[in-house]
């Protein structure tokens, strides 16, 4: 992909890439950096890797300034995820999935995250909407999925209102055209993981099969 050819290209002729500022991993020469200032976290707060101290009298502001922030990190860090897995796959094709099980990592969740980073090249993301959102479009075409998004967008829609939206058209549009019905049987144990695999990529059961089922007949 495009985003990872920098990488690809300065690994074979010794360049050094564009990568994060300072030294491996993004730690600046001299001393790592915190991870709230890497992250931007308010000035004052403590954020480890299982809490958040807030200091006593932190104004308002700052305090709704720092659920902004928060948000905005969690967000992008699904997006992350999904760029890594793409990385993995394309450049380590027989080793990325020993080291998503070294992580605990679910594997079916950072695939449908993968899916979508696919569906949508950086320069088509919305940093307004969470990838969820765009993750309810990625099965339309292009000029749809940035109607669908833009329209969400504006709206100010969450990822669930804009799947009850897209129902509800699909529903009324697609009335009269001819469908084809398909039955699955299913033994409960199988049933069982793939309504485990269902929940973990927070999407209804038959979603995620659509989904499942398109990303493996994806040329």
């Amino acid at each position: 992909m495009e985003r990872y050819g920098q990488y690809r290209s300065a690994r074979r002729t010794g360049a050094a890439p564009h990568g994060p500022p300072g030294g491996p991993n993004g730690v600046e020469r001299g001393g790592a950096r915190s991870l709230q200032n890497r992250l931007g976290i308010t000035d004052g707060v403590y954020a480890g890797q299982v809490e958040l101290r807030i200091p006593a009298g932190l104004p308002f502001d700052s305090w709704c300034r720092l659920g902004s922030q928060i948000k905005r990190v969690s967000e992008s860090s699904v997006w992350w995820l999904a760029d890594w897995l793409v990385f993995g796959e394309e450049e380590y094709p027989d080793r990325y999935q020993v080291v998503i099980k070294r992580t605990s990592l679910s594997y079916q969740t950072l695939r449908n995250y993968a899916w979508v980073a696919r569906k949508f090249p950086v320069a088509r993301r919305r940093d307004a909407l969470s990838l969820q959102h765009h993750a309810e479009t990625a099965a339309l075409p292009a000029d749809e999925q940035d109607r669908w998004l833009e329209r969400a967008e504006r709206e100010r829609w969450s990822a669930r209102r804009l799947r009850r939206e897209l129902r509800g058209h699909h529903a009324v549009d697609g009335g009269a055209a001819a469908r084809v019905q398909v039955t699955l049987n299913l033994d409960s144990e199988r049933r069982g993981r793939w309504t485990q695999a269902a929940e973990a990529a927070h999407v209804p059961l038959m979603e995620w099969i659509v989904r499942t089922v398109d990303d493996a007949a994806a040329p």
